[in-house]
């Protein structure tokens, strides 16, 4: 199967088409690269030092080369063997470390094999695995403990990494490289990378003996994960809190004593960083924001503890401080060492010595593992002896740099805490110089571990200064004045990381990320591990034991990393190559030798690499050149035939090959092309690993794989491109000094935004340059790409980007810029010239920035081309040809749109270059596009002045009317323009209307007619559908004739006088008017929420009006009409009055409650009645709730006048004339004791004039009364006492009440009137029925809509009831029993519902009825007043229903019974028990009526019954008590019963033994003869209306004539004088309290036609039996 291809032709070899696998080694022009043929293409491919690992599609690996843990020692080395153990798994990623192999199959499970001597397999128990097996990464902190699957592996010599599918490292295997906190190696079992927890690690990479992780910037994403407030290793907090005098330090620099801290960049002095030391290569500045930052000097601040060790760090980071590389002479004999050659600082022999005197004084010599260099004293690894004076020194002088505040609080603190206070943020701030690392701590193991502060953890995701200095603030935290205990909660608030809000400028680079599935290019790399070489890239030579941020590759958007044996490389989004470490064999591809911190590879000009890969000692790139096919870049060691065979194991020896290798100069000064790799075809991954190097690559099958390659260099090119305008002209334009001054706060914002939308811009094309280059990396497919999936994401960006150049170009930004531009870039613009690609022979400046600005929309054109050529590698009719093709033609009409944009853009910046000055400044906006404009007076005002100068203007907001001196804006949106039809007239005219005026513009011509017409409806309709979708500007000819609806929704601000002036409308619009839903708001605080028509308030509406006095607001809700309040609605007032019922023009005005003051406040009141133009006029009822007094009578404007009756609590009664709101006139007065006065009043309660005054025992006085009532009346008269020797007593002096108050037919006249209104009558009877039934329906369909839109208002049941009301029963035609049952149920239906106006009514009557005759209402006096009114109320609302059912007889005519046979009567007759058998059905309002109103009337009237007959009552009851002590027997025979109607025996109810059995009536039994009908009876209390009564006292004589009947076995006819002791009997067992009031309540509102008939005759025996009892004599 291995076969050498070496002529590499492209001939029919039947290896297929993709994923084709070329290896070779070294870089001479005589190296030829063999194929590997294999089943399948290969997706991945890794190497070891001997061996590789290949992953073929399928999911099946295969291992070549040497595989000594193999049992069976295979013969042919080469030859790939299929790893047969993994065939049932569906492996999905390979890594191969030196000597061992790792897999990772689909659902995330791991599998390992190979050299197992310092578990790197993860397999205790084993020095080497021969075959794959699983490994399981069980997370323990979890409970129950869960297996953790994973996405990809990296195996280095003797160490494996693991990414989880969570993004979290674990590691098993040996050496510090593992970044575990473990002191026994090797770990078995695989451990997650603590240090790294929390933090989203997107990819990591294995050297031979250090990690590397590329980690995601914590973000604003990443804050929702729980801060960590313990330390993860030693358990203590990381806050730490002390509370002294008035001060609070907050210090989270905590320190971990398990993890010495061994970072040479924690330990630096506060004085200004060395500018410059190091030489950097030419490619990579020091950034000058770093560098520039200036500390204070030591000393100069005592009290600066704000100053951040971080800000140090960087500057470190990026080369301001000396390497240290190991220097022998700088090694002293206790091993510390001074890692510093030059040391800038003037007392450095005064810090050796002072290192000196600590060191002599450990107890024993420091032991130094593997070269590794020693550490400062933590507070937990202090060698015992280590005199305190010495440490207390230390601290003291920690105290004193950190700031006297706290020095003074040193001493109350324990040793130890002030340790891990100050030393490890501020460790050797003291004098400790910078480079120091320290002396040796922990001398009992060999191996010294550390740990990277928490800090460098938190906060080294952002390179903005800014953040860092809001970071310094947080790292020290004093709280003045806080003595008490802080809450844990502040606490964590305050060591939580604040971001800090800046202007979003492209400095920053925090960019927001585009959603998820774009690739993250904030990144920061990660590495720990052995750093002898400069490995780990921290500028130093030492090792690290946990993983620590390269500070200096933060922001450079690192997309990738790959570690070499010693050496590692980072690829950037910008296609540039970072490298640092070992370079013996010139691998870094720089000359730097070795590097400790990363430099740049050096690449010619134009080359853009994007893959990387490391071996041994080489490094491979898989760059972009001239053309977009893929080329390989080689730098390392030149590898000689049969060299490998004799490179031995041992490393000494390996060591002087090295040297002699350099002497023999095979390596690389730079990367050099491998020539060969144009004939591979498009190679879409590189690999290295020992001295090896595969490449796969793929055929261009249909073109597909090379437009993938083309459009992936077009968009790595193009961010690049970005990337160098950015940084070389916006950033340096965007700092210079002069900008604000020379710009203006306004341009100067749109060059920010602009700025931003460039940055933004960018961005997105990183990532989608990023993420086209991981798809070549994987799949080379066109489903993945992001251009399709989330085109609007990039259309969104482009449109935006074109905006805000297009506003920055219309407000003349690039002419001001164009003096500071001059300034800076001097006079011959190459570099400007070179980036906006400009062709002119000599541009302006300003051309130069707009092409340069608008550089980035030529893109599109790319897009689109780019897209169709994938586009053509497919069938037509396939989706992706179809999803290609669409996205395609959306990029291609967005360039061109954003064409357009821009030539409206020049054409409007033009536009205001000639336009007079005055006028530019006010109407000069950002957003505002020219549309056209009538300057050549093709457009004048029709009757306009002489000399008048019009000049009218379209915006793309505005119609713009400018005079000579003056101008008025019209907004489009409420602009409707017309044309005027022609008819002869000659003239070409258009009409506009705006909310307030109407004007008519005269165009020159038909063509000008038609022109303007078009452009202002265009630009109205683009302004109402918002003005982002500007579709095409004026003039591009598009046919269609755009009508902008005459309806739209839009605001307005009104600016003439009148009712609106300075009033905003915002809602729905019809021509010029508001129509529909809006909201009218005035400056003064009024506002209208509601409908409105034709311009005014019209319909439901809220209004508000603030009461300036009260500082209250008055709140209207209900109906409107012409912009007045109109119809039903309620107002509360300020004061707290609140206005119920109807209105009229504003006013209140007919039927209407007003309730004054709460029930607590001064003055409660109710007034319930009728009003006029918004006076009381008219019948009401007044209950004046303070005085406890009730009037019930007629007012006018306020007052009341005319007749009423006065109720008082104290049970005084009046009722008589009133005039001037008092008691003028002839009156009648009674007393609660029947004392009555009749006479003349002249004022409340105070009589005045002739009239006679009666005692409540007859006696009276006839004369003239002076004075007020109840307080000493002045008498001249006579006195009579009438029954002096009269016999006959019974002839009293009744006073006859009711003659002086307002009839029952008078009251409550706006409530009827209404309903009339609302049926569409304007006076009661006079209309048509058929117009009161579409009334109706109106009515109900409209609330039904309103509830339907709130839902919850109305239960299920009542929106059943309108359902079945809409249909509208039959009305006109001869009314049978059938129908008038129809009717009956309708009317009861209706009436349950106050959205009809049958039910409205009955609902008013009930409020009102219920205000009279409640509370203080309740006199008996009142009764027959009540009963008249319930009377009237019923002939009112028959007259309505007669007017409905027009066919309805009128009161009591009759409805013909169909003329059937008896046997139907009899029926009729159960079905409706309520009538008498009669011929026919005597029509009544009582019967049809009664029982929709009685009920809700019932509770008050029955209340003045009981009142009434409360005497009579009270003698019945008595007598009832007494005669019920009685038993059955001795009763009936008391009652004078006949015998014969004795009950002998009585059926027993069926608890008792047998059911149904008799039971003797004995002389002692008691309520047990005739007790069914004496239940019967008792439900009378339990009936409303007095035909349900009636029904109940037939069904109680049924019951006794059936019991009697039972006994004497025979038919049976009552006589009167047999009946009534029975009846009387069951009466009196019966018990009922208030049979008075019932008798007297039967007798007032039964049906007349129901008097003399067989209910009329039971009537009158119940009535018999009530006075029989009353007056019974008991002997």
């Amino acid at each position: 199967m291995f076969l050498t291809d070496a002529s590499l032709s492209s001939g029919d070899d039947g290896g297929g088409e993709r994923g084709l696998l070329h290896t070779w080694r070294g870089y001479s022009c005589s190296v030829t690269p063999e194929r590997l043929l294999l089943p399948g293409p290969v997706l991945q491919v890794a190497l070891g030092t001997r061996h590789g690992v290949l992953l073929v599609e399928g999911g099946q690996v295969y291992s070549f080369g040497e595989l000594p843990w193999k049992q069976s020692q295979v013969p042919e080395p080469a030859k790939p063997t299929l790893e047969s153990v993994l065939s049932g798994q569906r492996v999905v990623a390979v890594a191969a470390g030196s000597f061992h192999s790792g897999a990772v199959t689909e659902d995330g499970g791991v599998h390992m094999w190979g050299d197992n001597s310092s578990g790197q397999c993860g397999l205790s128990g084993l020095s080497t695995v021969p075959n794959p097996t699983p490994v399981a990464l069980v997370d323990s902190d979890t409970s129950p403990p869960q297996t953790v699957p994973v996405l990809e592996l990296a195996c280095g010599e003797q160490h494996t990494l693991a990414l989880s599918v969570q993004r979290e490292a674990w590691a098993w295997g040996s050496g510090c490289q593992l970044g575990l906190n473990v002191t026994v190696f090797p770990v078995w079992k695989p451990q997650k990378v603590e240090h790294l927890a929390g933090r989203y690690v997107l990819q990591v990479a294995c050297g031979a003996t250090h990690s590397l992780a590329l980690v995601r910037c914590l973000g604003p994403q990443d804050n929702h994960r729980p801060p960590v407030d313990k330390c993860r290793q030693c358990n203590q907090l990381l806050y730490t809190m002390t509370d002294k005098e008035d001060h609070v330090i907050i210090s989270d620099g905590h320190y971990c004593p398990l993890g010495v801290e061994l970072t040479g960049d924690e330990s630096r002095l506060e004085a200004p960083a060395p500018t410059q030391v190091l030489k950097t290569s030419p490619s990579e500045p020091v950034l000058p924001s770093y560098t520039s930052t200036s500390h204070s000097p030591k000393g100069a601040e005592p009290s600066d503890h704000s100053q951040d060790s971080e800000k140090e760090e960087s500057a470190l980071a990026n080369g301001a401080l000396p390497e240290s590389d190991s220097d022998p002479s700088a090694q002293s004999a206790a091993g510390v060492a001074l890692g510093v050659k030059s040391s800038p600082y003037p007392d450095e022999q005064a810090v050796r010595d002072y290192l000196k005197k600590l060191s002599d004084n450990t107890q024993a010599e420091a032991k130094t593992a593997g070269g590794l260099h020693t550490l400062l004293p933590s507070a937990g690894g202090l060698p015992s002896s280590t005199p305190s004076s010495t440490l207390n020194s230390l601290v003291a002088s920690c105290a004193s740099a950190v700031g006297e505040r706290v020095a003074s609080t040193y001493e109350a603190l324990s040793l130890k805490k002030m340790m891990n206070f100050y030393l490890p943020s501020g460790a050797a701030r003291s004098g400790v110089p910078a480079g120091l690392t320290g002396v040796a701590g922990d001398n009992t193991t060999e191996r010294v571990r550390q740990e990277e502060s928490t800090q460098a953890k938190k906060s080294s995701s952002t390179g903005d200064i800014r953040e860092e200095e809001a970071e310094g603030l947080r790292r020290r935290l004093s709280l003045p004045g806080l003595l008490s205990q802080v809450s844990p909660r502040l606490l964590r608030k305050a060591c939580r990381p604040r971001m800090r809000a800046v202007a979003l400028t492209p400095l920053g680079g925090a960019v927001p990320e585009a959603q998820e599935v774009f690739p993250t290019l904030q990144t920061e790399v990660w590495s720990w591990g052995h750093g002898e070489q400069g490995q780990l890239g921290h500028g130093d030579n030492l090792a690290r034991l946990q993983p620590l941020c390269i500070k200096s590759l933060n922001n450079k958007e690192v997309v990738r990393v790959a570690a070499g044996a010693h050496h590692s490389l980072a690829l950037t989004s910008q296609s540039q190559v970072f490298s640092w470490g070992s370079n013996s064999s010139g691998q870094l591809g720089h000359m730097e030798s070795p590097s400790t911190i990363p430099r740049l590879a050096k690449l010619s000009e134009g080359i853009r690499a994007w893959d990387i890969s490391a071996g041994e000692k080489h490094s491979l790139l898989l760059a972009d050149g001239d053309c977009f096919r893929p080329i390989i870049y080689y730098s390392g060691q030149q590898v000689k035939d049969g060299v490998e065979e004799s490179q031995s194991k041992e490393p000494g020896q390996q060591e002087e090959r090295e040297e002699e290798e350099e002497r023999a100069g095979g390596y690389t000064q730079q990367p050099v092309l491998l020539p060969f790799c144009i004939d591979l075809g498009y190679v879409s991954n590189v690999f290295a690993g020992g001295q090896r190097c595969v490449a796969l690559w793929d055929r261009n099958v249909m073109g597909l794989i090379a437009s993938l390659h083309e459009l992936a260099a077009a968009e790595r090119k193009f961010y690049c491109k970005l990337c160098n305008i950015k940084t070389q002209i916006i950033r340096p334009l965007l700092e210079l000094e002069s900008l604000s001054a020379v710009l203006g706060p306004v341009a100067l914002g749109l060059l920010q935004t602009l700025a931003g939308r460039f940055s933004l811009l960018c961005h997105l094309t990183g990532q989608h340059a990023a993420s086209l280059t991981a798809n070549l990396r994987r799949v080379r497919e066109v489903k993945s790409l992001l251009v399709l999936d989330h085109a609007s994401i990039f259309l969104d960006s482009y449109h935006e980007y074109c905006r805000a150049v297009g506003n920055f170009q219309v407000m003349g930004g690039f002419q001001t810029l164009t003096k500071p531009s001059l300034d800076f870039f001097g006079k011959s613009p190459e570099l400007l010239k070179k980036l906006s690609e400009c062709s002119e022979e000599n541009p302006t400046m300003a051309d130069l920035l707009v092409a340069l600005f608008y550089l980035p929309t030529r893109h599109l054109d790319e897009y689109g081309r780019l897209l169709l050529k994938l586009a053509t590698c497919f069938e037509v009719c396939s989706d992706d040809y179809q999803r290609l093709q669409d996205s395609c033609s959306r990029f291609e009409a967005l360039a061109l749109q954003l064409k357009r944009k821009r030539k409206d853009a020049d054409y409007t910046f033009h536009f205001w270059k000639s336009f007079p000055g005055k006028m530019t400044d006010s109407l000069r906006k950002p957003h505002r596009r020219l549309i056209c404009e009538s300057s050549n007076k093709a457009l004048t005002l029709q009757n306009a002045g002489r000399f008048s100068v019009n000049w009218f203007i379209v915006f793309n907001d505005a119609l713009v009317h400018a005079q000579f001196s003056t101008h008025h804006v019209f907004p489009l949106a409420t602009l409707w323009v017309e044309p005027i039809p022609e008819e002869n007239t000659g003239i070409y005219g258009l009409k506009v209307i705006t909310p307030e005026e109407t004007f008519t513009l005269l165009a020159s011509s038909p063509m000008e007619k038609t022109k303007w017409l078009r452009s202002i409806n265009q630009a109205v309709d683009q302004a109402l559908s918002g003005a982002g979708q500007d579709s095409a500007s004026i003039g591009s000819g598009s046919g269609q004739k755009l009508e902008p609806p005459a309806s739209r929704t839009a605001s307005y601000t009104f600016y003439k006088d009148g009712r609106l002036k300075e009033a905003t409308y915002e809602g729905r619009w019809l021509t010029g008017k508001p129509n529909g839903r809006g909201v009218l708001k005035w400056p003064d605080g009024r506002i209208y929420t509601g409908t409105f028509r034709n311009g005014l308030e019209d319909g439901f509406g809220e209004f508000l009006a603030p009461n300036k006095t009260l500082n209250k607001n008055d709140h209207y809700q209900g109906h409107w009409k012409d912009g007045k309040m109109h119809g039903l609605g309620t107002y509360r007032y300020a004061s707290g009055e609140v206005y119920d019922g109807s209105f009229q023009d504003s006013m209140r005005h007919g039927h209407g409650m007003l309730r004054s003051g709460k029930l607590n406040t001064s003055s409660p009141s109710v007034f319930i009645g009728q009003w006029l133009n918004d006076k009381k006029t008219g019948y009401g009822v007044f209950d004046d709730i303070t005085k406890g007094e009730k009037y019930m009578g007629m007012w006018q404007d306020h007052q009341r006048q005319g007749t009423g009756v006065v109720v008082t609590q104290f049970g005084l009664y009046y009722e008589g004339a009133f005039k001037d709101n008092k008691m003028m006139g002839t009156g009648v007065l009674l007393s609660e004791d029947d004392t009555t006065y009749e006479g003349e009043f002249s004022d409340d309660w105070t009589l005045n004039g002739k009239g006679v005054l009666t005692m409540p025992n007859s006696d009276y006085l006839e004369g003239s009364f002076n004075g007020e009532w109840g307080s000493g009346l002045k008498v001249a008269g006579s006195y009579f006492k009438p029954h002096l020797f009269d016999t006959d007593k019974d002839k009293t002096r009744a006073v006859k009440l009711g003659r002086l108050c307002v009839c029952a037919e008078d009251k409550w006249q706006a409530v009827f009137e209404e309903c009339w209104s609302q049926l569409g009558c304007e006076a009661p009877g006079r209309g048509e029925s058929l117009k009161a039934w579409e009334n109706i329906a109106v009515a109900l369909t409209t609330s039904r809509r309103h509830i339907q839109d709130s839902p919850e208002i109305m239960s299920r049941s009542h929106s059943r009831t309108l359902e079945s009301l809409e249909f509208i029963p039959q009305h006109v035609g001869p009314i049978t029993m059938e129908r008038y049952h129809t009717i009956r149920l309708y009317l009861i239906k209706a009436c349950d519902t106050p959205l009809h106006p049958l039910g409205r009514l009955v609902e008013a009557l009930v409020a009102v009825y219920r205000m009279t005759y409640v509370g203080v209402g309740a006199n008996r006096r009142l009764l027959p007043q009540a009963v008249n009114e319930i009377k009237s109320y019923l002939n009112r609302i028959f007259q309505i229903v007669r007017f409905l059912f027009p066919d309805l007889p009128e009161e009591g005519g009759l409805i013909p019974e169909p003329t059937t046979n008896q046997q139907d009567k009899t029926d009729q007759g159960s079905a409706a028990p309520l009538e008498s058998p009669k011929p026919g059905r005597v029509v009544s309002s009582s019967a049809l009526l009664l029982p929709v109103l009685l009920p809700r009337l019932y509770p008050p009237l029955f209340t003045l019954y009981a009142l009434d007959k409360e005497r009579e009552d009270d003698v019945y009851w008595d007598c009832v008590l007494r005669l019920n002590k009685q038993p059955d027997l001795a009763l009936l025979a008391f009652l004078g019963v006949q015998q014969k109607f004795w009950p002998v025996s009585v059926s027993v109810p069926a608890s008792k033994p047998a059911v149904g059995e008799k039971q003797q009536v004995l002389s002692s039994t008691k309520d047990a003869c005739f007790a069914s009908a004496v239940e019967t009876l008792q439900q009378i209390s339990t009936t409303f209306t007095p035909s349900d009564k009636l029904q109940v006292i037939q069904l109680t004589f049924e019951e006794i004539t059936q019991e009697v009947q039972s006994l004497l076995k025979q038919d049976f006819l009552w006589s009167m004088d047999d009946l009534f002791p029975v009846f009387l009997y069951v009466v009196l067992r019966a018990r009922i309290r208030n049979l008075g009031s019932e008798v007297s309540l039967i007798e007032d509102l039964m049906d007349p036609c129901v008097q003399h008939g067989e209910h009329g005759i039971m009537f009158t025996t119940l009535k018999a039996c009530y006075y029989q009892i009353q007056h019974e004599k008991i002997t």
